[in-house]
């Protein structure tokens, strides 16, 4: 039997990782040729890119405007390509603003070529699920129309759209950090102990800083160039302050060397950090707290068991938006599914260097209260499900073509 073709797009780097280990779990379930838009990930597990989309990821209301041109010509290039190429599959990875625009998008031009002898029927399966709970419910209606299978990797969603779409087939199938880092082998603290995860085996991890007076401090700005604008203007003048402490390690770690390359632009001279291009799980392993812009990454912090202060600015037009339609308390996902305020949260005009200094000197001073956190993010943890979240994801994939063998 021919392969099946699948349009994948995932326009931001979390979602490029993810992507990439769905198609590895695809690959394993079925004979499949994927191409589509996304990044080095991607590329790595064997798509096909019409263009790098990652390089283009856009946040908040004005920068989307000023890239409005740009994005427009990559989405009618893709839709092009799609009715030109006609995949079986197409899967949308998060990115949401896209995403959902190209599932209608492409739905319509399906329904404008029906006929008895046009029996092209693409599925359309989204992964993960777009915060619709948080900000903007009446999109599920559009959901319900355009998507054929929507896979959420958090436990609420399930019914949270059951009651408001109970056509749609929705499958929870778990958190891929689970399969990312829970057989890691992770970096060794100052004592040569492999501290575990919160959510692999150990479900409460060893303070890295017992036994040592090193306090090691770890800083995430976001992995967007928009949130390294926004974000080192605060979080190097906090830095600074932490600095004074007596005996302070300080390091930040950014998605790739052109996001590196300005953090290191942009540190004033005299100011210890190390500034390091990936290796993300040794940082959070060794960290004693973090300090992480509001967004996936909170959520790593969460699996490591790092207590964090989470930060977020935005441009006033975006946050002016978002106080209008965000329904839930907090914008860390570890304090939405702990239901309390695990983290701190410094958000827009309360991340000032001093806030963002005094809650993480806050933090550094408190055993105690560092060991309660890693045991509520235990918890947090623990409710997101066993391995094997991409292989549940191309199970639920596989399952939209029945009767057709692989």
């Amino acid at each position: 039997m021919n392969p099946r073709h699948a349009l994948i797009i995932a326009g931001e780097a979390s979602g490029d990782r993810l992507g990439a280990e769905l198609v590895c779990a695809l690959s394993g379930a079925g004979d499949w040729r994927f191409w589509g838009a996304g990044g080095a990930c991607l590329a790595a597990a064997g798509v096909e890119l019409a263009f790098d989309l990652t390089a283009h990821a856009v946040v908040g209301l004005w920068e989307v405007v000023k890239h409005y041109p740009e994005l427009r010509a990559r989405f009618q290039r893709l839709l092009r390509l799609a009715r030109d190429r006609q995949p079986d599959l197409v899967i949308l990875v998060d990115y949401p603003g896209f995403n959902l625009r190209f599932a209608a998008a492409l739905k319509q031009a399906v329904r404008s070529r029906s006929g008895p002898f046009l029996n092209w029927r693409p599925r359309i399966a989204y992964f993960v699920s777009p915060q619709l709970w948080a900000w903007h419910g009446s999109r599920v209606r559009q959901i319900a129309r355009d998507v054929d299978l929507m896979l959420c990797i958090f436990p609420f969603e399930p019914a949270w759209y059951a009651a408001r779409a109970p056509d749609l087939a929705v499958q929870f199938v778990g958190h891929p950090l689970v399969d990312r880092y829970g057989s890691a082998s992770k970096a060794p603290g100052a004592s040569g102990a492999r501290p575990a995860p919160a959510g692999a085996g150990a479900r409460t991890r060893p303070d890295p800083s017992a036994g040592h007076a090193v306090e090691r401090v770890l800083m995430l700005p976001g992995s967007r160039e928009r949130e390294i604008d926004r974000h080192l203007p605060v979080l190097l003048p906090a830095a600074a302050r932490l600095s004074a402490r007596a005996s302070i390690e300080l390091e930040m770690v950014l998605p790739n060397e052109r996001l590196a390359e300005m953090a290191r632009a942009r540190t004033p001279p005299g100011l210890r950090i190390r500034i390091l291009t990936g290796g993300l799980e040794s940082a959070l392993a060794r960290a004693d707290i973090a300090i992480a812009s509001s967004g996936t990454v909170t959520m790593e912090c969460a699996f490591f068991g790092v207590p964090a202060v989470v930060i977020y600015r935005t441009s006033a037009s975006t946050y002016w938006l978002g106080k209008r339609f965000i329904r839930v308390p907090y914008l860390a996902m570890p304090n939405l599914l702990a239901g309390e305020r695990v983290y701190p949260e410094l958000i827009q005009r309360a991340a000032t260097p001093e806030a963002i200094a005094r809650e993480a000197g806050a933090l550094l001073d408190d055993t105690s209260r560092r060991q309660a956190i890693r045991q509520r993010l235990a918890g947090v943890i623990e409710a997101l499900g066993p391995p094997g979240a991409c292989q549940r994801a191309a199970q639920a994939i596989q399952s939209l073509f029945p009767g057709q063998a692989a």
